[in-house]
């Protein structure tokens, strides 16, 4: 009964393992296609040696690439961030508080609405 134990707890040691290295070697090779600086042939070295020294190859390139790795994951995260937002207020149809008061100025001028409206709009738009 006890070996049984031990070999599960084995297992699941070995499969924990298993899973962190793949995760590293996926964000290795996410990472290498993510640099704009690294030319071509240094990236198929890189990618060769993945494939065949994985784990010496994998460590290699923490240790030498590793700060710039999170540089362009932070970078990538700040240019998703970027447009998701400008997404979104392109959707939403956001138009500056001082935007929305010329356009209801210019109705006003125009006639299209009375003074009440346009207090009201202004209003809206400053609050």
């Amino acid at each position: 009964m006890s070996s049984n134990f031990w070999e599960t707890i084995w297992q699941i040691l070995v499969i924990f393992v298993l899973v962190a290295y793949l995760i590293v070697l996926f964000q290795i090779i996410v990472d290498l296609f993510r640099d704009k600086k690294l030319g071509g042939f240094a990236k198929a070295i890189w990618f060769l040696g993945l494939i065949f020294v994985p784990f010496l190859t994998a460590l290699l390139y923490i240790l030498f690439r590793g700060r710039g790795m999170s540089e362009r994951q932070l970078e990538a995260v700040r240019e998703a961030r970027l447009e998701t937002d400008a997404y979104i207020r392109s959707v939403a149809g956001g138009k500056s508080a001082a935007e929305q008061i010329a356009d209801a100025k210019a109705l006003l001028d125009s006639g299209t609405i009375s003074a009440d409206e346009f207090a009201k709009l202004k209003a809206r738009a400053l609050g």
